[in-house]
């Protein structure tokens, strides 16, 4: 080969190799932000999208990509375990977060997904109350903030903030900055994070901006005639406690003379819970300088006031919409203020949802329409299992229960009977299968051989965790959940598995994706966005 050949050569593969090395560097975001709407069904964000303005969700959906088909895997659909799944890409099988609070196989007392008693609550404007303390060392895994920190020399600050404990906690992580959590009308973390809070955050809590809300009025936001696709404002079935009542228009006071305990739950069940967080989220940004410090930051963002909304009123209610108006444009400045701040074209956003929830059985009824549905209680099968659990091996020496709760057995009760917990797994289950609202319902036996044949049994598989599990699983008939008034959730049904996913800005491709993906995918795109590995147990795929 002639030398000008060879350096013809030469110059071709530093050209390629260049061009090569310049496709492999993506962009990076300054900021990311996930946003996690608790109770938030996908189909609202089309219900109500002709009341939505432009810079809310319209932003995300107009010019992000979108994943109109996205589930929850999991049987059971509630707020810790759909938040773990969120940012480790995994589910209770692995992290361990099998519901928001489970009986502890070995202390057989009730214990919180995020409940850790060797840390304090600190921030609480006032310190009448000493409540339990708040970490995420029940969580078995790690988070994409926690890997992205262990890759960039703990660089990151990774920072959640939301009205609940384990939205904050399970977004973030083990290694995040903080987690902030509304307790009393205050932001709160816990001992775990840090010794006390920042100064900015005493501030805040200080001025009292959650009291300034006692007295005020929510009524619609649109002309009334808007709800008009969501059926009646007054519904039976509906919950008429916290001094909010049934109809539109509420004053919030809790029924107190002055702000207290009840006025503050009832202020967590308005659209004003969400002006809160989303005004405290604005002073972290700019009181820890997220997006401008020359890496990369995560800031999750947990909204839990659709959550207590939707369980008051059923996702058919004027206040379920009037929130999901309201979110948006609440949404909406947020985005405006990161615009201000460090520019949309700097951050990425994720904005997705912990589970959904089903129709109150009080509107399916008002159809005029034999469609099955009711309200049941666990405690019945209870009551059904321990008869079955008699009649067959007969009482317990002092007459006691066999059961801890539904679905845990009394090792004493196997010790003095001397029997194979399996053959006691299968009486529970077989009494359970005769209720008239039970689906299905699996031992702790059959779930730990994987001795599943159908997709229930299949999404009940990633709800059971060896260590913490019950002996029994059961799953409700579609419509039916417990629940006095308004609705609940943790199914394993479209109405409860079915969210929004939605991405917008840096790495992000616009479109409008109509293939099933799962929440669990979301740990491994972002990951795949910010150049890292994916947390080692993750179980989804990256989506582009």
């Amino acid at each position: 080969m002639t030398s000008t050949r060879r350096s013809f050569f030469a110059a071709l593969v530093a050209l390629v190799s260049v061009a090569v090395s310049a496709g492999a560097q993506r962009p990076s975001p300054d900021l990311v932000v996930l946003i996690s709407l608790d109770q938030f069904r996908a189909d609202y964000l089309q219900r109500f999208r002709p009341y939505f303005g432009s810079n809310g969700f319209n932003l995300l959906l107009g010019r992000g990509a979108v994943f109109s088909d996205c589930h929850h895997r999991h049987a059971l659909t509630n707020t810790g375990p759909g938040h773990a799944v969120m940012l480790t890409g995994t589910f209770a099988n692995t992290n361990g977060i099998i519901e928001n609070d489970w009986i502890d196989r070995n202390t057989l007392r009730p214990t919180n997904c995020v409940s850790d008693p060797s840390v304090e609550i600190i921030g609480r404007a006032t310190a009448a109350q000493k409540p339990e303390g708040r970490s995420p060392r029940n969580l078995n895994v790690t988070t994409v903030g926690d890997e992205f920190k262990l890759a960039r020399g703990g660089k990151p600050k990774v920072i959640g903030i939301a009205n609940k404990d384990r939205a904050a906690i399970l977004m973030s992580g083990h290694l995040a900055d903080a987690a902030y959590f509304m307790q009393e009308g205050s932001f709160v973390t816990s001992t775990y994070y840090m010794k006390q809070v920042p100064t900015w955050v005493a501030a805040w809590n200080q001025e009292g901006k959650a009291r300034s809300y006692f007295g005020k009025v929510w009524d619609r936001i649109l002309p009334v005639s808007a709800y008009d696709i969501q059926g009646p404002d007054d519904m039976e079935g509906e919950y008429t406690g916290g001094g909010l009542g049934r109809t539109f228009p509420k004053t919030i006071t809790g029924g107190e003379n002055k702000p207290g305990s009840a006025f503050y739950a009832s202020l967590g069940s308005t659209p004003f819970a969400s002006e809160l967080l989303a005004d405290f989220a604005k002073a972290a940004v700019m009181h820890e300088n997220l997006g401008k410090r020359g890496t990369t930051d995560i800031l999750c963002l947990g909204f839990s006031a659709p959550d207590a909304i939707g369980h008051s009123y059923g996702p058919n209610s004027h206040e379920v919409m009037d929130n999901a108006v309201r979110t948006d444009r609440i949404l909406g400045e947020l985005f405006e203020f990161l615009e201000g701040w460090v520019g949309l074209n700097r951050c990425t956003i994720i904005l997705t949802a912990d589970h959904g929830a089903p129709p109150m059985p009080e509107y399916l009824r008002a159809t005029g329409r034999d469609i099955p549905t009711g309200r049941m209680r666990f405690r019945d099968a209870a009551r059904a299992e321990e008869e079955a659990l008699n009649a067959r091996f007969g009482p317990l020496a002092d007459k006691g229960p066999w059961l801890v709760n539904y679905g845990l057995i009394q090792p004493s009760a196997l010790t003095e009977k001397n029997l194979d917990p399996k053959e006691v797994q299968t009486v529970m289950r077989d009494a359970a299968l005769k209720l008239p609202w039970v689906e299905a319902a699996y031992t702790r036996s059959q779930l730990e051989r994987g001795d599943v044949n159908d997709s229930l049994g299949r999404q009940a598989l990633l709800s059971f965790n060896r260590e913490r599990s019950g002996d029994l699983m059961v799953l409700v008939k579609p419509y039916f959940f417990q629940r006095d008034v308004g609705v609940s959730h943790g199914s394993p049904y479209n109405y409860d598995t079915h969210v929004p996913l939605l991405w917008y800005g840096v790495g992000v491709p616009r479109g409008e994706h109509t293939e099933r993906v799962g929440v669990d995918d979301l740990a491994p795109t972002l990951s795949h966005l910010l150049g890292i590995p994916a947390p080692p147990k993750a179980n989804g795929r990256v989506l582009f």
